[in-house]
């Protein structure tokens, strides 16, 4: 507790010059407050929610990322309507798979970092730049991971000097790789790739990627009983961001309601969904 004439002044540590990065300067000065430096007692475990499939693809000019709402926690559903993709800044969105509650944890923390960076440096960071950020982010917490509580994000965004939509994935290590066209993580991955390569084509616009994505969760939750599909007794449909060169924008419920009704009355007495 900072007395007498020091009283009210922030520590010296805020005023003097460092990284731009928010992270680095909580792992030096606060670390126990970082998502990766917590630890479970030797031979625990933990049963926590879990995210599952999210699913990217590109358009003429921008990406399309969305995510199913379901969260399990063994074989139990634990959350229907969970929010799964993030704007990551103006130019990028995140989605998650994993422990949830480290992953949510992680991204709010992205998003400050990157938050940072322009503040500090005056500028945004790159696309590329803001994908190895993460990959950091991912690789310190790989001692969680190996404990079972893993996070493996999909990032994707619109590269401003290349003005182009981009895909990044990884891996628990904090791997980063470019994917193209289209990617998925999650446990209904396998089967949204499956769709994606049956549907998606080049010279696509937004709106018809939106519906591929939707198309390709739609897929996903038919065969993994992790992924949630498109619920219209609920009305819950699947988060769905599209980011291009006027920035981060969510599809509507309004919007996502037409899209889902269109591709459950294509698959209405053709479920597998061949065109």
């Amino acid at each position: 507790m900072t007395t007498g004439a020091d009283a009210g002044k922030l520590p010296a540590a805020y005023l003097s010059a460092g990284s731009s990065s928010f992270t680095e300067f909580v792992g030096a000065h606060a670390p126990s407050l970082l998502p990766s430096r917590r630890v479970l007692p030797p031979g625990s475990t933990l049963e926590a929610p879990h995210g599952t499939t999210i699913v990217t693809a590109t358009f003429t000019g921008g990406v399309v990322m969305a995510g199913d709402r379901r969260a399990t926690m063994g074989n139990i559903i634990a959350n229907r309507d969970m929010e799964k993709v993030f704007a990551g800044d103006e130019y990028s969105a995140v989605g998650i798979a994993g422990t949830a509650g480290i992953a949510i944890e992680l991204v709010k923390l992205f998003q400050v970092e990157l938050e940072h960076y322009e503040k500090i440096e005056g500028t945004l960071l790159s696309l590329e730049g803001k994908a190895n950020r993460l990959a950091s982010m991912i690789r310190s917490n790989l001692g969680m991971a190996m404990q079972g509580l893993s996070v493996v994000p999909l990032f994707a965004g619109y590269d401003l000097d290349r003005q182009l939509g981009r895909i990044f994935s990884y891996d628990v290590t904090g791997g980063c790789y470019e994917e193209h066209d289209h990617h998925s993580v999650g446990s209904g991955s396998l089967f949204a790739r499956g769709a994606l390569k049956k549907v998606w084509r080049p010279g696509l616009t937004a709106d018809e990627v939106v519906s591929v994505v939707v198309e390709a969760l739609y897929d996903a939750a038919d065969d993994d009983s992790a992924t949630g599909g498109p619920d219209v007794g609920r009305r819950i449909w699947p988060t769905v961001a599209v980011v291009g060169v006027d920035g981060v924008r969510f599809v509507s419920d309004d919007e996502l309601r037409e899209v889902v009704e269109a591709v459950i009355a294509a698959r209405q007495g053709n479920p597998g969904g061949a065109r």
